[in-house]
């Protein structure tokens, strides 16, 4: 991992906390309770993983920044709404999120559902909204591909797939598909929209595809495992859900050493994908070590 990468993630980090709370509707703002809930499932937590792909990518790409704050705003927003409502009692009912009361349990139900359409709504408000691509086909491009990674054949639909698959066991392959759609599609979209902001021949956008597959799945991997072993504290949300549920997950169907391995080896296979960029890469290469290589 790069020297100065820790200082490149926390000033990211800290670019777009302040990005997005320009962006989110101020408190003060009619109807006052609802954005309230926004910020706070927004605002002040989490590792911020997927606009730092975007950000990452779009320097492979040579993208302007500003363009890349609005894109990955968009993705976040979309990131956060997915967990404002996996968090409510009808999805996977937890109470605690990055260290917090989770938004149903700090306001309630119905807020935080209106709370999660509203970050929703708002992240395709930014795509159609700001110019971040050097024509609006390419804009449109980008629109599309969020709301695909977002919907039934992405993110809700890989939620359907894992609520479906409670107390069953899957075989990889379709624990694989299901963690395709429910994590790997979001974060592929973060990877590919930071390219669009720039440009890049075919033939590196797929091999920048290929890398946001690799290591959406090594996110998926390594989060099963920390939700096996580490604790509460550590995770900011309620460790051992998993198992507690009867869920499918990585080191159920292979064990903790297993799921490990797999881990390394998409990490391998994402940085593969990467060869020939040279330098511009180094911060997705950074990033995949940071997704994979997380205490365990």
């Amino acid at each position: 991992m790069a020297a100065d990468f820790q200082g490149w993630l926390l000033g990211l980090q800290s670019r777009m906390e302040t990005v997005l709370a320009r962006i989110l509707p101020a408190a003060e703002i009619m109807p006052q309770r609802l954005h309230a809930a926004m910020r706070y499932a927004a605002l002040g937590g989490g590792k911020r993983v997927r606009p730092l792909l975007v950000f990452a990518a779009g320097e492979v790409a040579g993208a302007h920044a500003e363009r890349l704050e609005i894109a990955a705003a968009a993705v976040e927003l979309i990131h956060a709404y997915s967990l404002v409502h996996d968090d409510l009692p009808c999805m996977d009912d937890d109470v605690l999120r990055r260290g917090k009361p989770t938004v149903h349990v700090e306001f309630d139900e119905a807020t935080a559902l209106l709370a999660g359409d509203s970050l929703q709504s708002l992240a395709f408000q930014l795509l159609a909204h700001y110019p971040l691509a050097q024509d609006a086909h390419k804009q449109l491009e980008m629109v599309t591909l969020l709301a695909v990674a977002a919907g039934s054949r992405g993110m809700a639909g890989g939620q359907a797939i894992d609520l479906d698959s409670v107390g069953r066991a899957l075989t990889l392959p379709e624990l694989e598909l299901m963690h395709i759609h429910k994590t790997g599609a979001l974060i592929r979209a973060a990877v590919m929209l930071g390219a669009l902001c720039g440009e890049l021949p075919e033939p590196e956008m797929a091999k920048l595809d290929r890398f946001a597959k690799c290591v959406g799945l090594a996110f998926q991997v390594v989060d099963d495992v920390l939700d096996a072993e580490a604790s509460t504290a550590t995770l900011g949300k309620t460790a051992g859900k998993d198992a507690a549920q009867n869920k499918p997950t990585y080191v159920s169907v292979l064990g903790v050493t297993e799921a490990k391995a797999l881990a390394d080896s998409l990490r391998q296979d994402a940085l593969d994908a990467l060869a020939g960029f040279g330098q511009a890469a180094q911060r997705l290469r950074d990033l995949a070590d940071f997704i994979v290589l997380r205490p365990f």
